[in-house]
């Protein structure tokens, strides 16, 4: 019997240990959550080892009618929770009242059976809301997430006796609106995680104060590309374990608004990060907003477009902050890295430049070798095709001789700089070193091509680790 024989090569990258991250997570004040929510997170059985929350549900409580706005992944393969999100979300006009999410299983290429799991975990999961005479006229008002390994079905007697655990006469009832509960919800949401993700804050629009609460999970098969409900990939983007996310308001919001303000928010934020470059079937991202802070009255872009506004960039900051989250505990990652891309003609143009440079495996084997290789960086640059400012008008191209690239450190201390103007300086790699063994520091590339401030957009990755791939070389076992 023949066998493949490895030489094992001489390496100056020394193989780092996993970085803690514990420190991300930690307990946050009951007064900062958002009214008129109950929360919890369960062990149903999806996952073999006993006692691991694998089951979070979400329910308003709020008298109120709830608004809910949603973006979902555009691949082609949208797993089964994804398409009855869609529809429920569709049918009632963006009005939902509770989210219901599984970890441990995708429910993804899983045809028939998956679609009837999908609508069992809506409909029992619907059975514990509490009566509203607003609401009486939709038949489902759960939109349902799921994530972990593809082409398996949901073990869904056990995920439906997790649901009805929380029936108001159950004696397991946890549904709770406390950070404890919050924090389960959290766990739930988690696959190769190393941490609950969970986030909140207090904002105010015309003197009136709210509250934003949310979770999310992710650390592999993370580069979203998320729309509004319908829409699909296309392939004028690059393919991006899956990226979930919830956030709640008590603030109210009227649906249309809430969806406009998803989608801008989204693009600037979970549509920003990369991981390894790859497009779940099942990304999701969902808000909630109640009005339970507002009596009832909603917020409109179009009778109040400052406080919109407002709320808006309260949105955008905050799906930011989560974002940032996903990539911090990107699997394997030892660094934290924002691409930033100014100069470009457009935001499109420079958030698809900082895509690209995320995106490359050889910049991120380099970040994880804390090698300043800025020719890498230029090459994924000028790989982007920039868009055309009409269909009559030619595509603009990247003038080498006006590209500028360097490397910012997080603490504050001068930035290097390692092309200017098109040639490369005289790098100090002292210097250079200094600022790569950081976690944190950033890359700013400048084409040069305009002085638009819409010509910026930000990314946030991480770099290629040894530990990438033992991760994912057995996630299934």
């Amino acid at each position: 019997m023949s066998r493949l024989v490895f030489k094992r090569f001489s390496s100056t990258i020394t193989i780092k240990p996993a970085l803690s991250k514990a420190h991300h997570h930690a307990p946050l004040p009951d007064s900062t959550f958002p009214a008129g929510y109950a929360l919890t997170g369960v062990h149903a059985g999806v996952k073999k080892k006993p006692g691991v929350l694998d089951l979070g549900v979400i329910i308003s409580t709020s008298e109120h009618p709830t608004s809910a706005a949603a973006c979902f992944t555009r691949n082609a393969f949208k797993a089964a929770p994804v398409l009855v999100s869609e529809e429920i979300l569709s049918t009632n006009g963006g009005r939902a009242r509770a989210i219901v999410v599984n970890s441990g299983c995708a429910n993804a290429v899983t045809g028939k059976q998956g679609l009837d799991d999908a609508w069992a975990m809506a409909e029992e999961t619907d059975k514990l809301l509490p009566s509203q005479s607003s609401s009486s006229q939709y038949k489902h008002e759960t939109l349902v997430m799921s994530t972990g390994v593809i082409g398996q079905t949901l073990p869904i007697s056990k995920i439906l006796s997790g649901i009805r655990s929380q029936e108001s006469e159950s004696p397991n009832r946890s549904l709770a609106s406390d950070f404890s509960a919050w924090e389960r919800a959290a766990n739930a949401f988690m696959t190769t995680d190393t941490f609950p993700k969970l986030r909140s804050r207090v904002f105010k629009i015309n003197g009136k104060e709210y509250r934003m609460a949310g979770m999310d999970k992710g650390a592999g098969m993370i580069h979203p590309d998320m729309g509004p409900a319908g829409t699909n990939f296309s392939g004028s983007k690059q393919l991006h374990a899956t990226l979930l996310g919830a956030i709640m308001t008590d603030a109210g919001v009227t649906p249309r608004s809430l969806q406009s303000a998803l989608t801008y928010a989204v693009d600037r934020s979970f549509n920003s990060i990369s991981v390894d470059g790859d497009m779940s079937t099942n990304d999701t991202i969902v808000v909630l907003a109640n009005g339970a802070a507002s009596s009832g009255m909603e917020i409109d872009e179009a009778t109040d477009k400052e406080g919109y506004q407002i709320f808006r960039k309260e949105l955008t900051d905050f799906a930011a902050d989560l974002a940032k989250l996903v990539v911090r505990d990107g699997e394997g990652a030892t660094k934290f890295v924002t691409v930033t891309v100014k100069g470009a003609p457009t935001y499109k143009d420079a958030h698809a430049v900082a895509s690209k440079v995320s995106t490359s495996a050889l910049v991120k084997t380099a970040l994880y070798g804390e090698d300043a290789n800025w020719g890498r960086i230029l090459a994924a640059t000028g790989s982007v095709p920039l868009s055309a400012p009409s269909p009559s008008a030619p595509s603009p191209t990247i003038d080498p001789t006006r590209v500028n690239v360097t490397f910012i450190p997080a603490d504050g201390t001068t930035p290097l700089p390692v092309l200017v103007n098109g040639e490369p300086e005289n790098v100090d790699e002292d210097r250079a070193k200094e600022i790569l063994v950081n976690e944190d520091f950033e890359i700013l590339v400048d084409l040069g091509m305009s002085d638009n401030p819409e010509g910026t957009a930000q990314y946030w990755t991480c770099d290629f680790s040894y530990e990438y791939v033992r991760i994912n070389g057995d996630y299934r076992s």
